[in-house]
């Protein structure tokens, strides 16, 4: 294939609406505040000890959620790299899911806050940051894309690296797991809570399934995209994310009770991301490779 040849498909993979600057500056803002904010929860939870807005039966719980934060940050600052919309909306629709799902059931269970029920001066004035910071991140969250949908959408060309055909029914099945228990967990936490395999609470649980919803959402979106080159940042998203879980998951080993199903599901879950991501990075080069 000439260079010129290689360059027109590229380009075609690409086109759509052009990426506003809203876009572009909320990932990199969420992504500089995933790392702080994340990783504090990730490190405190990493010692046993229970830090964040609410009180937790358990640190798995705020140790998971700044895992998730930590590990979705590079592909979020990957967004600010990308021209179209088109190449990053597996990954801000499920940021939107996160952010206005986590900042409702902060709001339906305020009465649950530190801020409410009083506690450790840190955690007061944590939870009074994570009320007014994600209130604004979610609002950032809505205008945003909405935004960016009336950018005019240039003509779009045919898939540049279309998912192959073996890969559609694993990523149906991880998507459709992660998208059933977030659900489950958002919308009956008092039932589905049982099936986490160590201590939660109810705001808990609902935190939990805001973040498992949104990896269905952006699994799940993956597939009906059908384009990794559409998928960049959710590809470094997706392994890090996977990554990070581990590590807060092996630290409070001791706490999770393995011998159970739920136990079981999450460990094939979570495998699933991290294999998703990285099969998904080696068939992008590949394909790169043979357009070359």
């Amino acid at each position: 294939m000439t260079q010129a040849a290689s360059d027109a498909s590229a380009r075609s993979a690409v086109d759509g609406r052009p990426l506003t600057a809203g876009v572009a500056m909320l990932a990199t803002v969420v992504a500089v505040n995933s790392l702080l904010v994340g990783g504090l929860l990730a490190a405190v939870s990493l010692t046993g000890h229970v830090f964040g807005a609410w009180p937790s039966p358990e640190s798995l719980n705020p140790g998971l959620i700044g895992a998730a934060m930590l590990g979705t940050a590079p592909g979020l600052f990957a967004v600010g790299r990308a021209r179209h919309w088109e190449e990053v909306r597996t990954l801000l629709h499920p940021l939107t899911v996160v952010l206005v799902g986590l900042f409702t059931v902060t709001l339906l269970n305020a009465d649950a806050l530190y801020i409410a029920e009083g506690g450790p001066v840190l955690s007061v004035l944590f939870s009074l940051g994570w009320i007014f910071v994600l209130g604004l991140f979610c609002v950032w969250a809505v205008i945003a894309p909405a935004l960016q949908h009336r950018v005019p959408a240039q003509q779009r060309g045919t898939a540049a690296a279309p998912l192959p055909a073996w890969s559609k029914p694993p990523l149906a099945v991880l998507g459709s797991a992660w998208l059933g228990i977030g659900t489950g967990l958002l919308v009956q936490p008092g039932f589905w809570a049982d099936f986490v395999p160590w201590d939660t609470n109810r705001l808990d649980a609902q935190a939990l399934g805001v973040w498992a919803l949104a990896l269905g959402v952006g699994v799940l979106g993956a597939l009906a995209e059908d384009d990794l080159t559409r998928t960049r940042p959710a590809l470094l998203a997706l392994p890090g994310t996977a990554a990070t879980m581990t590590v807060v998951l092996a630290a409070r080993a001791a706490h999770v009770d393995w011998t159970s199903g739920p136990a079981l599901s999450l460990v094939c879950m979570v495998a699933g991301l991290l294999s998703a991501g990285a099969s998904g990075h080696f068939l992008l080069k590949r394909s790169a490779a043979l357009r070359d």
